[in-house]
């Protein structure tokens, strides 16, 4: 970030924000379908989707949570209806620090040998107080809490091993960090994924080197998906949402010119492995994430408006025959 950032001590604690949904999600756990439980180590579990069923709203409020509570996400008709009548849409007056500094699933995390190795990526309000990541230099963002919440898209319980890894890398203790489980392959991990339609297109005007202090305000929407039972195919249904239906718009600050060349440059179309089913992608790659383009991790269509002039520069387009496919047959 420039000069032109805030100081760090105006701005929010993300996981002060973010504490009162953590405490509604746990004390409606019953009604969700998920479960809570304390670890050996004294860390709270909750399960949304591994040994309890979750659902469409369990995504959701863990969604809120990974924006830390400075964003709203909605269940809403499908604007483009047919088959799939169920979209959500995500938005945060503070889409930088809401989608980068808490949503974005960039804390690599990993425990054992070999096959055993459990692995995951974390995102939420814990990100901000370990820092593991160079974006939080960019975003010159500190956070400071005594308790904390790291959501897992993960398909197994994390070894209390690593709860306490990551309760020290965030320097609280055991007792007051939260682990959320919600497999891709359950309702809850299809809604919280694909709530980061918003997220993917700032992760991509990151990429893209367009200032990140320019992005004022944003929101987005994608289809909500059919769970597939193989984690590969649940995953690529999830990005297959935004890539070929997420719409999203951005409101900058700047000249026009760049952002009409943000808008532009910043669809799913414009990358080379554009036009195929995520899961077909990945397989190709030999599962390999660092093969495939990272331009196409992006929204279908974006609209970029530039509040000096007021003019908006719209690209890209939703592409309902290759989202049909995507998300399955069936009659």
């Amino acid at each position: 970030m420039t000069d032109r950032a805030p100081a760090e001590s105006r701005l929010p604690s993300l996981n002060a924000l973010a504490a009162p949904y953590v405490a509604l999600l746990i004390a409606r756990a019953d009604q969700l379908r998920v479960g809570v439980e304390t670890l050996d180590n004294g860390t709270t579990l909750v399960d949304a989707g591994l040994a309890y069923r979750g659902g469409l709203e369990a995504g959701r409020q863990v969604a809120e949570i990974c924006l830390a509570g400075l964003g709203t996400v909605t269940l809403v008709p499908n604007a483009d209806g047919g088959h799939w009548p169920l979209a959500l849409q995500v938005h945060t007056e503070d889409p930088v620090l809401a989608c980068l500094g808490s949503q974005y699933a960039g804390w690599s995390l990993a425990h054992g040998e070999g096959k055993e190795t459990f692995r995951a990526l974390g995102s939420g309000p814990a990100r901000a107080l370990a820092r593991k990541e160079p974006l939080f230099a960019e975003l010159g963002y500190r956070d400071r809490a005594e308790r904390t919440c790291l959501v897992l898209e993960v398909d197994g319980r994390p070894p209390a091993e690593l709860a306490e890894r990551i309760a020290a890398d965030c320097g609280v203790a055991p007792e007051a960090l939260t682990l959320i489980i919600t497999p891709t392959r359950s309702l809850a991990g299809v809604v919280q994924v694909c709530a980061r339609v918003l997220e993917v297109a700032l992760h991509k005007v990151h990429e893209l080197g367009f200032p990140l202090q320019d992005v004022v305000d944003g929101a987005g929407s994608a289809p909500v998906p059919p769970p597939a039972p193989d984690f590969v195919e649940a995953m690529g249904r999830t990005n297959d949402a935004i890539l070929f239906a997420g719409r999203v718009q951005l409101y900058v600050d700047g000249e026009d010119a760049a952002a009409r060349t943000l808008a532009q440059r910043l669809p799913s179309s414009t990358s080379r492995d554009y036009g195929r089913p995520f899961a077909e992608i990945f397989k190709a790659y030999d599962y390999d994430f660092f093969k495939i383009d990272p331009m196409l991790f992006s929204p279908a269509q974006v609209t970029v408006t530039a509040l000096r002039s007021g003019n908006s520069f719209h690209a890209g387009a939703v592409a309902p025959g290759l989202l049909a496919s995507a998300f399955g047959g069936g009659a």
